[in-house]
């Protein structure tokens, strides 16, 4: 019997219309483009860059997303891993890149996302060599804790945005679970084609209540300066420092066990198998590459999307031409400002009640990727060890205080990294005996 074309959705290649291609492809959009945005917006507000360069950056960071989500998605080179992965500016640099900017200022920042990025990306390319000391366990162990350290993001999104006049409102209550009981709708009285639209869905229903609410600030739509922008090249010039290069490069290994694990969970989940060597080299090569690209427009660095990676777990819609439409979007949504703008305007308490789903179900992939390691004396150590360590260390302020500060900058507030490090350690020199 001949398939469908709209069967091809559930398949990493053949054609999709374009008309089907783009709704999907616009949920996924929808589900990263505030997180995409918001590291450059909070860094540019920090350091005190001006309102002209601030938003010349967040376009440049649509843009770069776009591109090395087609890179990562179609494969250049050796670089890229492709599957259906969505790439985005990184919150795991935002505290370090902070710091780099206040002290040395933009253009030591920028050269250390560049050599830091390289750093990465070659390291990526020869991961043949290395791969084999990281087990199924420990790429299961950081999955787990990729999907703990998501949960408190659903939640401070739910309130309404950490910081926010309205945190934790009636308002942002209800706009939050009305989004969140229609993509749970949505799931269980669905088609097949509709729940895997369950997140655009949820997102729909949320912004029309938000909006009959009056929650809705179209004002930032009006302020739009101009029709077209282009990319800016280089606003900041390269310096580079040995200091700050050494420490952004160590988040960048925590960068990489991040992608280990998004892209695992991404391959047992959706594609039902093991993640390939070509396919971790592939994603943890574009991962750094374009993180320098990245910091040639001057952004921080870029790396997978758990939460797109939830959604593709929830929806099991891994086409990669799909994939690409978003990516396409991302980078219409640079190039015309008013189009990025009008996305701003979704609440995050709606942006929340869907993120609920989605980082909950990465959490459900790693105890899925746990069971199939087994359940015997070495594993349940590693395991133990490893998440209460890292996730229970990183939850108390102060814990690191001992310690210089480059393992603080590494360590203290990103427990994915000590899991990581820890289940690694464990896995290799333990014994295999019951």
């Amino acid at each position: 019997m001949k398939r469908k074309k709209s069967d091809n959705l559930y398949n990493l290649d053949g054609y999709v219309p374009v008309g089907q291609a783009i709704p999907f492809g616009f949920q996924h959009l929808l589900a990263m483009f505030v997180a995409n945005i918001t590291p450059v917006m909070i860094l540019a507000d920090t350091v005190g860059l001006d309102e002209g360069t601030t938003a010349g950056l967040v376009r440049n960071a649509m843009v770069i997303a776009g591109l090395a989500t087609v890179v990562q998605v179609l494969r250049l080179w050796r670089i890229g891993a492709r599957l259906p992965m969505i790439m985005g500016i990184s919150f795991t640099f935002l505290t370090l890149s902070i710091s780099i900017a206040a002290t040395f200022g933009m253009d030591v920042l920028i050269g250390s996302v560049v050599a830091g990025g390289t750093v990465e990306g070659v390291l990526g390319l020869f991961a043949k060599y290395w791969r084999k000391y990281v087990s199924p366990l420990t790429a299961a162990t950081v999955v787990v804790s990729i999907g703990f350290s998501l949960l408190p993001v659903g939640a401070n999104s739910f309130a309404g945005g950490q910081g926010t006049a309205d945190f934790g409102s009636a308002d942002n209550w209800i706009t939050g679970s009305v989004a969140l009981a229609a993509c749970v709708v949505t799931q269980v009285f669905g088609n097949e084609r509709l729940r895997s639209l369950s997140i655009l869905s949820g997102l729909v229903v949320g912004y029309v209540l938000a909006a009959v609410m009056g929650k809705i600030d179209y004002s930032v739509i009006h302020n739009v300066p101009s029709v077209v922008a282009l990319p800016e090249l280089m606003p900041f010039h390269p310096e580079f420092r040995l200091g700050p290069i050494l420490s952004m490069t160590a988040i960048f290994l925590v960068s990489a066990t991040e992608t280990i694990g998004d892209t695992s969970a991404l391959a047992e989940t959706a594609l039902g198998r093991n993640l390939t060597s070509d396919e971790l080299s592939g994603s943890i090569a574009c991962d750094g590459f374009a993180s320098s690209l990245s910091g040639l427009f001057g952004c921080t660095p870029i790396t997978t999307f758990s939460q797109n990676v939830g959604l593709i777990t929830i929806t099991k819609v891994i086409n990669r031409f799909v994939i690409s439409t978003c990516a396409i979007m991302l980078m219409v949504a640079g190039l015309f400002p008013v189009v990025g703008a009008a996305l701003t305007t979704i609440p995050q308490s709606v942006l929340g009640g869907c993120s609920i789903l989605m980082f909950g179900s990465v959490l459900y992939a790693g105890i899925t990727m746990l069971c199939k390691c087994g359940f015997n004396r070495k594993n349940m150590l590693i395991i133990s060890i490893s998440l209460s360590v890292g996730i229970g260390f990183t939850s108390v302020a102060g814990m690191f205080g001992i310690f210089p500060p480059v393992v603080r900058s590494v360590f203290a507030d990103n427990g994915v990294a000590i899991v990581f490090l820890l289940s690694l350690i464990l896995d290799n020199i333990m014994p295999e005996r019951e």
